[in-house]
């Protein structure tokens, strides 16, 4: 493991959003398997929220799909989902509040809620699988 991936993994856990990301995933009876760069894949997640097809809490990333399915975009995925493991590093419990902002930011401007949020456009929109939307008008100018 690189040591950038080492620290990330030691922030992640003082910080406790791996051990948080461990609990979400324990309580939604997901099966547990490490991966590379020092992160968690936390695979078969019962619960249908939030709605994406993976998301990251610490160093663990958490899907209701298993491995297996997921291998066609595996690069993708990990390297998308590593992006938000690094956020929460940086952020520390300031991320949650931060991400659902910029959620709420891009639901309101685009309709979608990753096209406009930063986090998600720092992982990679298309990494992640999302498409960017135009930003609507917030106006009608009337002549």
């Amino acid at each position: 493991m690189l040591p950038r991936h080492r620290l990330r993994q030691i922030v992640n856990y003082v910080n406790l959003a791996t051990p948080l990301g461990l609990l979400v995933a324990f309580v939604g009876r997901a099966n547990f398997t490490r991966v590379e760069n020092g992160l968690i894949v936390a695979e078969g997640y019962r619960y249908a929220f939030p709605k994406a097809g993976a998301f990251t809490v610490g160093n663990v990333i958490i899907t209701r799909a298993t491995i297996a399915r997921l291998r066609a975009r595996w690069p993708d995925i990990v390297a998308h989902e590593a992006a938000h493991s690094s956020q929460w590093a940086w952020l520390g419990p300031l991320f949650l509040p931060l991400y659902l902002g910029w959620t709420t930011w891009s639901s309101f401007r685009t309709g979608d809620r990753a096209s406009r949020n930063y986090l998600e456009r720092w992982a990679g929109l298309t990494r992640g699988g999302y498409t960017e939307h135009p930003i609507r008008r917030l106006w009608i100018r009337h002549k």
